[in-house]
């Protein structure tokens, strides 16, 4: 065979990769269930759900969608609401609040502040959390937005932006009201949201007792002090609400958070609690996968230069699963990622990676190009395609 013809061969092949490009892309998964994982009974709750604070992933549920009145788990929002007006500098930890008549005779619990007694946004934080002060949570929501009704207002802006699509607020302290209700889902993914943008909450969520104005309570979370790995995060009672459990815990350097709505009493809603944590910690584990900067393919382009670009993850992909069970990961990388002159920039997406667990997806992530690669050009892509045939 002649150079001459096979270099025609060469230019018609490469015309008609420049007509086709590269125009297949990857399909875009099914919604990505939970693991499958037999759950253990807990026959008095009315809703429940345990998830991974790492992964997101639900291993337990019991209509995790059920719409029910949240009673204090409410001032989860309000704490988390309270910390991003602390992180953007509207708040000071050091700053004295005044204390309006309307948050001193709010009803229920409380942590006893008066307009004449000066109480710090500190003191309040931990009155919120600790003693679920109801007079607390009103004086946070005057300070950051003004008044009540602006707050919740916020309240219920940041719950659309996180998703949480079987909650409205209609208080900031979770008193019975019309109109007031959440899901045990949507507080794990409140609790999850909270604890990953505003790690500090632990601090405060873990202390068994507080002390303001020669007053000490106990924490409202007994859960408390049944484990010690126990250290969060929240718990409510009305009796329209029942009795309701958001505990979160440490063992292993693992963090589960167990919501249980609607139990009859406290010893009922510590139990189910502490029943779902010993479930996801003996039956479950977490899978690394993937590493960040770890390659998992080469996208191939004879318009690119280089025309071999490997392709990685910019975070690790990790995925719980039951014990024994394996996840597979599949690489899917997208051929019309780019336009041959456009070339590629470092990072950009290449295409995806899924983790399945027995058939099912679990989890995705992005594949991104590890390094940058310019146009070829025609005789560059030339010398790329001449190479594939050498």
């Amino acid at each position: 065979m002649s150079f001459c013809f096979r270099i025609g061969r060469l230019r018609a092949a490469l015309g008609m990769a420049l007509l086709l490009g590269a125009t297949q892309a990857v399909a875009a998964p099914a919604a990505l269930p939970p693991p499958v994982i037999a759950p253990p009974v807990l026959h008095d709750a009315r809703s429940y759900v345990l998830m991974d604070f790492q992964t997101g992933q639900v291993l337990a549920q019991k209509a995790p969608n059920l719409q029910l009145p949240p009673a204090s788990l409410t001032k989860l929002m309000t704490a988390y609401l309270a910390y991003g007006a602390l992180a953007d500098g509207k708040l000071r930890w050091s700053e004295t609040v005044p204390v309006s008549k309307v948050a001193w005779h709010t009803g229920g619990s409380s942590m006893f502040i008066q307009p004449a007694l000066p109480v710090t946004v500190d003191q309040l934080m931990h009155g919120l959390i600790i003693d679920s002060g109801n007079d607390a949570a009103v004086a946070l929501a005057q300070a950051i937005a003004g008044s009540r009704a602006a707050f919740v207002a916020q309240m219920n802006t940041t719950a659309a932006a996180l998703k949480l699509t079987g909650t409205h607020y209609s208080d900031v302290d979770g008193l019975p009201r019309p109109d007031l209700h959440t899901s045990a889902l949507d507080i794990a993914r409140l609790s999850r949201a909270l604890i990953q943008r505003y790690p500090q909450v632990i601090d405060i969520s873990r202390i068994k007792s507080y002390r303001y104005a020669g007053i000490t309570q106990r924490s409202w979370n007994p859960a408390l002090f049944h484990h010690p790995s126990v250290d969060g995060l929240k718990t409510g009672h009305t009796r329209a609400a029942g009795y309701c459990m958001d505990v979160t815990a440490v063992r292993g350097g693992r963090r589960l958070i167990a919501v249980v709505m609607g139990t009859p009493n406290w010893a009922t809603g510590v139990s189910d609690s502490l029943s779902l944590l010993d479930y996801g910690y003996r039956f479950t584990r977490n899978h690394t996968v993937a590493k960040p900067g770890q390659t998992l393919g080469v996208y191939r382009n004879v318009g690119l230069q280089p025309d071999k670009v490997p392709v990685e993850l910019g975070t690790a992909l990790t995925v719980t699963a039951p014990r024994g069970e394996r996840p597979q990961l599949h690489v899917s990388i997208d051929p019309g990622a780019t336009a041959l002159a456009g070339g590629i920039h470092k990072g950009q997406v290449l295409g995806m990676a899924t983790v399945t667990l027995a058939g099912k997806p679990v989890a995705e992530a992005p594949l991104r190009a590890a390094v940058a690669a310019a146009p070829a050009g025609f005789f560059g892509t030339l010398w790329n395609r001449l190479r594939q045939h050498l």
